[in-house]
């Protein structure tokens, strides 16, 4: 993350831990930190009627945060039956192995290295568990392997890093591409406007009810940003760090090494268009 500015969307509050959707509960990771927010949201996905769950970024390697999770789905009445990854971060992921032990059960993801079992996952792809309609979208920028879910029946999208409850996510360069990313932006934004998307469940900070509002914000930051980091080349600028100290200025000093990566990303994509002469 590299600007703590709250987004628009009517965020539900602070942390989230609990139902946020008819589909949807939350449990908070014990992991707060300025790049984290509040911590990692992992999320249960069910159909209301079903004893089957799903759980999306079972979060850091914390046995308490792991049992808590599969206590709170089985106080609903329900068997943690698959897990699927958002992305490779270890705030997100790192947990997935011992998850899978506990349970039994497969995590599935875009990058093999982070699979348990023999199922992968791939835009287009359909979770179907106890009864879900949960889609598979491709939204690479934050990282090269970052996905979203669209889940139709509650007008929702769970983001991972790509959408954030409060501030803006990283473009983690070399892995994460500007490009790659505003492509995702716009994709999302097309589910807003096509497929009626209220709901942003994200990976940090709260829900958002207004999805296209949010998205639309997204856009707007990373339009401003790129001419902003144009404007310090131009200025006579010539590092990643010297942008950041000029760009970022009122961000959180703690967050400029985050942002110098996002910064590297804008460069490159200034770079790519021609719009800067090389490094």
């Amino acid at each position: 993350m590299t600007d703590a500015a709250t987004l628009p969307g009517q965020p539900r509050g602070g942390a989230l831990s609990g139902p946020a959707t008819a589909r949807a509960v939350n449990v908070l990771a014990p992991n707060p930190s300025a790049m984290t927010l509040d911590g990692t949201n992992t999320w249960i996905v069910s159909e209301p009627d079903s004893d089957l769950a799903v759980v999306i970024d079972p979060g850091p390697l914390d046995d308490g945060h792991l049992r808590a999770v599969i206590d709170t789905a089985e106080r609903a009445g329900k068997r943690i039956a698959l897990t699927l990854l958002t992305h490779g971060h270890p705030d997100h992921a790192e947990g997935a192995s011992r998850l899978a032990e506990l349970t039994r059960t497969n995590v599935r993801a875009l990058d093999p290295a982070l699979r348990l079992g023999d199922e992968g996952l791939a835009p287009g792809d359909v979770i179907t568990t106890g009864g879900l309609e949960m889609r598979v979208v491709a939204t690479p920028g934050h990282t090269g392997d970052s996905l979203s879910f669209h889940l139709p029946a509650d007008r929702a999208v769970l983001t991972g890093d790509t959408i954030l409850g409060r501030g803006t996510t990283v473009v983690a360069h070399p892995d994460g591409r500007l490009g790659d990313y505003l492509d995702s932006l716009r994709r999302l934004r097309s589910l807003t406007v096509d497929d009626g998307i209220h709901v942003v469940l994200p990976g940090h900070g709260p829900v958002l009810d207004d999805a296209q509002g949010a998205v639309e914000f997204y856009l707007a930051h990373r339009a401003s940003r790129l001419a902003q980091v144009e404007t310090a080349v131009e200025n006579g600028c010539t590092t990643a760090s010297e942008v950041v100290a000029k760009v970022y200025a009122e961000v959180d000093r703690s967050l400029w090494p985050a942002a110098e990566l996002s910064v590297r990303a804008q460069l490159e994509y200034l770079r790519e268009h021609g719009l800067i002469g090389p490094g």
